[in-house]
C-alpha cells in the first residue's frame, strides 16, 4: 500500500459519505471507520482538559471542584458508552440486513432510553450536588465554592448521553465521520466560551461553556438525524414505544456498562 493511497483512504475515511461496508475489502472498512473514530473519542478529553485550563485560574478549590465532579461523571460517561455500544450494535445489524427504518427505529427506542435515564440522573444530580462532592472528600470550602458546578454538570446529564448515543448511531449507521465532526464543533464552542463565561461567572461558567458547547454538538447531530441525507432519518413514528426493541438495547448496554464501571 503506498503512502499515496493510504493519504487517499484517510481522505475518504474524513469526508462523511454515505457507503455500504458490508460489502469490499473488510481491512479497508475497518480502517474508514477507525480514523474518525479515535479522533472523535481524543476530542472527547478536550472537555475537561479545557476546564483545567482555564479553571485553574480560578484557585485551589475550584480545580478541586472540576476534578471531583468529572471523577463522579463517569458514572454518566459509563452508561453513555454502555447505550451506544449497545445502539450502535443494533442499528449496525439493521443496515447490515439492509433495513435502514428498522435502523432508525431502534436509534429511537435508545433515546427514549437515554431520556429516561438522564431525567433521573439530572434529578439526583442537581438536587444532591453538595452531598456528591461530599462524599468524594471534598472539603466544606470546596463544597461551598463547587456545588453549583457540580450542579450545572449534572444537569446537562442528557447531553452527555446523547453525544455519546447519536455518535453511536451515526456509527452503527457506517457515518462515523459525522461524529467526529458533531464534536469538533462541540469542543470549538466549548474553547470559545469558556474563558468568556469564566470571565463573567466564574466556576459556574466553566460548566456553562462545557454544556453549551455539548448542546451545539447534539444539535448539530440531530438535524443531520431528521433533516440529513444519511441511511438513518427519523421520523415521528420512530418513537413509539417498543419493548422488545428497548429491552435489546438494554440487555446489551448493561454489561458494558458494568464492565466500564
Amino acid at each position: 500500500m503506498t503512502l499515496k493511497h493510504i493519504i487517499s483512504v484517510i481522505k475518504q475515511s474524513l469526508n462523511g459519505e454515505s457507503r455500504d461496508y458490508t460489502t469490499g475489502s473488510i481491512r479497508k472498512a475497518v480502517f474508514l471507520l477507525a480514523v474518525p473514530m479515535i479522533l472523535e473519542l481524543s476530542l472527547e478529553s478536550v472537555f475537561a482538559l479545557v476546564d483545567i485550563f482555564f479553571v485553574g485560574k480560578l484557585g485551589e478549590n475550584a480545580i478541586a471542584s472540576v476534578g471531583l465532579t468529572e471523577s463522579v461523571i463517569t458514572i454518566v460517561y459509563s452508561i453513555a458508552i454502555g447505550l451506544s455500544t449497545a445502539a450502535g450494535a443494533v442499528v449496525a445489524r439493521r443496515i447490515g440486513e439492509k433495513n435502514p427504518d428498522g435502523a432508525a427505529h431502534a436509534g429511537a427506542q435508545s433515546l427514549i432510553i437515554a431520556f429516561i435515564i438522564s431525567a433521573i440522573l439530572t434529578v439526583v444530580g442537581m438536587v444532591y450536588a453538595g452531598d456528591i462532592l461530599g462524599l468524594m472528600g471534598a472539603s466544606r470550602e470546596v463544597v461551598a465554592d463547587g456545588a453549583i458546578f457540580t450542579r450545572i454538570m449534572f444537569g446537562g446529564s442528557l447531553v452527555i448521553i446523547l453525544i455519546f448515543l447519536i455518535n453511536g448511531i451515526f456509527r452503527g449507521a457506517g457515518n462515523a465521520a459525522m461524529a467526529m465532526k458533531s464534536l469538533w464543533i462541540a469542543s470549538l464552542v466549548n474553547i470559545i466560551l469558556c474563558p468568556i463565561l469564566i470571565h463573567f461567572f466564574g466556576l459556574k461558567g466553566a460548566a456553562m461553556a462545557t454544556v453549551t458547547g455539548r448542546t451545539s454538538g447534539v444539535v448539530y447531530r440531530v438535524y443531520h438525524l431528521i433533516k440529513g441525507n444519511g441511511i438513518v432519518k427519523f421520523t415521528s413514528a420512530h418513537f413509539n414505544f417498543d419493548a422488545p426493541v428497548i429491552k435489546t438495547i438494554i440487555n446489551i448496554a448493561g454489561p458494558l456498562r458494568c464492565n466500564l464501571l
